[in-house]
């Protein structure tokens, strides 16, 4: 018995070997920096952005920091915005089940580090047990059929207690090779690439909401501008009518009119459409209705909605995005599942132990001279097995293949979505400027059709289409505005940000 503690001490040092290969970080297959062709951003940098953008936020000692560790609360700027992305997280049902298969992959991983452990169990027993009276038993055994033969005995009915009580192990694997701590270190990297799922869903879904939200303050701002047209073009109607009953106009004028406060009503229909339709998915991705008592709601145009995300970002940024992440730790884990195919080849050790107490009296089970104890080790030695071990750890290795090409796919994926966003970002702020210095010309034009028109210089065909331009530039200009600020969500989104690591502000 002195020597069993040794044995089972000696066994779980020689356990702490595995034959898992060294694990080393594939190269990754991006370039350091981003692409060149982003320098329209650079030569769109002298352009005013959006009101809606405001400064980056600044760290503790003034600097900038980078784009990963701007918490959401720090990027979305506006009160109601925050609010509803508050709403969200808390009752968006992919988020919970995103939460609860990180519990799951947990549970599974605490499921399989039990293994390398034995299970120990207290065990108590007791059988009583008649002999029949001529000291016989039939051959059949107890309770065998009738009409057996009988096997000479004494001439007394015996009756036998025996009772036991005890404490051990059974089938405990020593772990010599490695494989339950192989399959163990397997379980833990995918419970970790489930929580970085878990974050890459929380990210994604705080930007749905902002982009949702964006969709619907640009179908509010569509509808408002579409009612003020209607407004005018009725206005206009009202003049031209009064003109053509005067002989002032032709017929053909008002006409026009007319199919210009039709068109505009038919606008209004689809904006308003459009908008509801927009509420009701930002409804689903808040998994409530919208709360009543938001704060108050900005504009497109009205003040900062977003913190802009600082400019001269290194590309290994992209090694903090929770999707690139989750793709390594699958990769560790198909790494350690090679060290348990591995660990097949070679003899595989189970011990089973027990010490206690044996008596057959119940008042005698724990008296003097009633120990016992059994040790039972049984080693396997793989002879034959029609190739499957190998068969293991072939799968193994190309199972690690395939998720180092995941991973090396993950990179290239999110360097392409960085620097699309960061391409588009220089030209929206281009385009901004531009559609306002067309929505300018245009409704200088369009003032000075209608006094061309109202005193008679012009036709009415010169004012329609000088109006029908300035509502073309103003619905241009709240598009490039949505536009921009979601292309400046999915930049934040596509670097990770706000869910770095001790920043505190992202969760």
């Amino acid at each position: 018995m002195k020597r069993t503690p040794l044995a089972l001490l000696a066994a779980s040092v020689l356990s702490a070997c595995t034959l898992m290969p060294h694990y080393q970080r594939p190269h990754s297959p991006v370039p350091d920096r981003w692409p060149a062709d982003s320098a329209e951003t650079a030569a769109g940098a002298t352009a005013a952005p959006s009101p809606a953008i405001t400064a980056p936020p600044a760290g503790a000692e003034g600097r900038t920091v980078s784009a990963d560790q701007i918490g959401w609360r720090d990027f979305f700027t506006d009160a109601r915005l925050q609010r509803l992305i508050e709403v969200a997280l808390e009752n968006n049902r992919n988020l919970r089940i995103a939460v609860l298969n990180v519990a799951a992959s947990q549970a599974q991983f605490r499921i399989q580090r039990g293994t390398l452990f034995p299970d120990i169990s207290a065990v108590g027993s007791g059988l009583a047990e008649r002999l029949p009276a001529n000291g016989a038993i039939p051959l059949g055994g107890v309770g065998g059929s009738g009409g057996s033969a009988l096997a000479p005995g004494s001439s007394g009915a015996t009756t036998l207690h025996s009772y036991t009580a005890g404490i051990g192990f059974t089938n405990y694997e020593l772990d010599l090779f490695g494989r339950q701590r192989s399959l163990t270190t397997q379980a833990f990297e995918q419970y970790l690439a489930q929580s970085e799922s878990r974050r890459s869903t929380q990210i994604s879904l705080v930007a749905e909401v902002a982009s949702d939200y964006l969709g619907v303050l640009a179908d509010e701002a569509l509808v408002k501008l579409t009612q003020e047209t209607v407004r005018s073009e009725t206005e206009s109607y009202d003049l031209t009518k009064a003109m053509y009953e005067h002989d002032t106009t032709t017929l053909l004028s008002l006409r026009q009119a007319e199919s210009a406060v039709d068109s505009a009503r038919a606008s209004l229909a689809q904006y308003q459409r459009q908008l509801a339709q927009e509420t009701h998915a930002l409804t689903l991705v808040l998994g409530q209705d919208i709360p009543a008592d938001l704060p108050p709601a900005n504009g497109l145009d009205n003040g900062g909605l977003l913190a802009g995300v600082p400019e001269g970002l290194p590309s290994d940024l992209l090694t903090h995005r929770p999707d690139i992440l989750s793709a390594e730790h699958a990769l560790r884990a198909a790494n350690a599942n090679i060290g348990a195919a591995r660990a097949a080849f070679f003899p595989e050790i189970q011990l089973t132990a027990s010490g206690g107490t044996a008596s057959g009296r119940l008042s005698g089970l724990f008296g003097s001279g009633s120990g016992t104890w059994t040790f039972a080790p049984t080693i396997t030695l793989p002879i034959f097995n029609g190739g499957r071990n190998v068969a293991n750890l072939d799968l193994a290795h190309i199972e690690k293949n395939v998720a180092v090409a995941q991973y090396e796919f993950a990179i290239q994926t999110a360097f392409r979505e960085v620097s699309d966003a960061l391409s588009a970002r220089g030209t929206y702020v281009e385009q901004h400027r531009a559609q306002e210095e067309l929505v300018t010309a245009d409704a200088e034009a369009f003032r000075l059709a209608q006094m061309r028109f109202r005193s008679g210089v012009d036709s009415y065909l010169t004012t329609l289409d000088a109006e029908r331009s300035l509502y073309s530039a103003q619905q241009g200009l709240v598009t490039v505005r949505q536009a921009e600020l979601a292309n400046e969500v999915t930049l934040y989104k596509a670097l990770g940000g706000g869910w770095h690591p001790g920043t505190g502000s992202g969760g």
